[in-house]
């Protein structure tokens, strides 16, 4: 999806998909001759961030920003009042992690100076409160031909607008709904209003499918305790509203193939992965090429030379298929390997609190791998997304399944069971105790408070609302407060509220 594309290089579809599977050949016969970068442990996090300006509304400068920073670790997102910041990979023993935080400070602050210049702040949010619906039209989009081209060939897979329709869950037992928004739209700009924090873990063709099987079961324990978004367009909805986001901005399909039973590009998937061709396999079977364009190389020629394949049309398919956690093949110095991306996290609210979430993620994770009963073998893939979707419309107060436990809430499944995972993971990892120690009790703290910045920011728009602030002042006003808390690097438990 970097490269830059524009219409004209748009190629016959038949021809697309024979080379697709090309490159599926050439992956399997990889697989099979263990022709991947050995087990290393390689991490790496890409970050996404909002701009907004003095009065607290999107500014759309990403590209000034860019212009005015010496950073190369900053870059375009969708909109244009995003931007991305991508850390280079490290390895997680020692202080490393503590070094992650330092970084990703360092970046933000990079960014900050940057944006100051032409009157803007980045903020790290799930998705920015004060977005209106005059920021989510085609003409928002970063002036990038690769974006135009991907609006353009989603918007014309859709055949219709595409649909927002968003309700606030109810209280539990009561059936109530306070809030609903619902939104036609004419292009994918919605996405961009998705800010979030993602996570990579190189792993080998045999060490994958137990990692992203781990990954799928604690996507809603994670979404739980990371919920970031819950007002979108004035509306206070999921505590994680960036989930059904993201799932309808990028939904191709009219109502005639949901009713089908068409999978959505935007998928939490509907099994447990034995083998990581099984995932590039089912992207390519469920899913229609959205960006058709065929590269020279031949990659089993390439293979049979005694080189790694780029794969180019087969990642740039996968790039276009959504996975909460998605399997990505790359190259590098000649040498192919394997990632595991974990899209599931909002940005923010700090950098201590990102790292607290990416630390609780690669402990537990490796813990599960490691546990002679993980969850997948006793736990039904269903349970697992539907503790997705209840940790993002619930946050800390979902009720989630989890396997000796049965249904339980996420603080107490955290506190009991899954903080000491992942503190064993950590360790394993070889994370000195004292820096596993800091970001593992941030995460304690959060569930002993109850406070996320989800639930942060709908207890400081209701103080505000009592006060007489109607809703749009008093979002301003709680970002306002937000920048403040985020600019000090506050884990978001000790944030006041007024």
């Amino acid at each position: 999806m970097g490269r830059v594309v524009s219409r004209a290089v748009l190629s016959d579809r038949d021809q697309y998909r024979t080379k697709v599977h090309r490159c599926l050949e050439a992956l399997r016969r990889m697989v099979a001759e263990g022709q991947f970068a050995a087990d290393e442990l390689r991490t790496g996090v890409e970050l996404e961030l909002a701009l907004v300006d003095q009065g607290m509304e999107p500014a759309m400068l990403n590209h000034a920003v860019l212009d005015r920073s010496a950073s190369d670790l900053l870059t375009t997102e969708l909109g244009r009042w995003n931007l991305e910041i991508n850390l280079p990979p490290r390895t997680l023993p020692g202080a490393a992690a503590c070094r992650l935080e330092d970084d990703v400070v360092s970046s933000i602050g990079c960014a900050r100076r940057s944006a100051a210049v032409v009157g803007a702040t980045p903020v790290t949010i799930g998705i920015l409160p004060t977005l209106g619906a005059e920021h989510l039209d085609s003409d928002q989009l970063t002036d990038d031909p690769r974006y135009d081209l991907l609006n353009r060939q989603m918007v014309d897979a859709r055949g219709e607008p595409f649909r927002l329709d968003i309700s606030a869950p109810g209280q539990a037992g009561t059936g109530s709904c306070d809030e609903r928004l619902v939104l036609d739209v004419d292009s994918i700009a919605p996405e961009a209003a998705c800010t979030s924090l993602q996570l990579h873990l190189q792993l080998t063709p045999e060490t994958f499918p137990a990692h992203w099987n781990a990954a799928q079961a604690i996507a809603g324990v994670q979404v739980a305790l990371a919920a970031n978004s819950p007002f979108l367009l004035g509306h206070r909805l999921w505590a994680e509203t960036r989930v059904p986001l993201f799932e309808q901005a990028v939904d191709v399909r009219p109502v005639e193939l949901r009713n089908q039973g068409v999978r959505p590009r935007v998928w939490f998937g509907d099994r447990w992965a034995s083998s990581v061709t099984d995932l590039f396999e089912e992207n390519v079977r469920y899913f229609p090429a959205l960006l058709p364009m065929v590269d020279d190389e031949d990659p089993v020629e390439t293979l049979d030379a005694g080189q790694a394949p780029a794969l180019h049309e087969l990642r740039l398919h996968s790039g276009t298929v959504w996975r909460w956690n998605r399997p990505v093949y790359d190259v590098a110095d000649g040498v192919a390997h394997l990632r595991l991306e974990n899209r599931v996290l909002p940005a923010g609210p700090t950098a201590i609190d990102a790292v607290a979430n990416a630390m609780f993620f690669y402990g537990l994770v490796r813990a599960l791998v490691d546990s002679e009963h993980p969850p997948w073998r006793s736990m039904t893939f269903d349970a697992a997304h539907d503790n997705f979707v209840a940790g993002a419309k619930h946050g800390l107060d979902a009720q989630l399944f989890w396997p000796g436990e049965g249904t339980i809430g996420v603080d107490r499944l955290v506190l009991d069971r899954l903080l000491p995972l992942a503190r064993e993971g950590l360790l394993a990892w070889d994370v000195d105790p004292s820096v596993a120690e800091r970001y593992l009790a941030v995460i304690e703290a959060r569930c002993r408070t109850g406070c996320t910045g989800a639930s942060w920011q709908t207890q400081m728009v209701a103080a505000l609302e009592k006060n007489g602030c109607p809703r749009p002042m008093a979002l301003r006003r709680m970002l306002e407060r937000y920048v403040t808390h985020m600019s000090a690097n506050i884990p978001v438990h000790a944030w006041p509220v007024m």
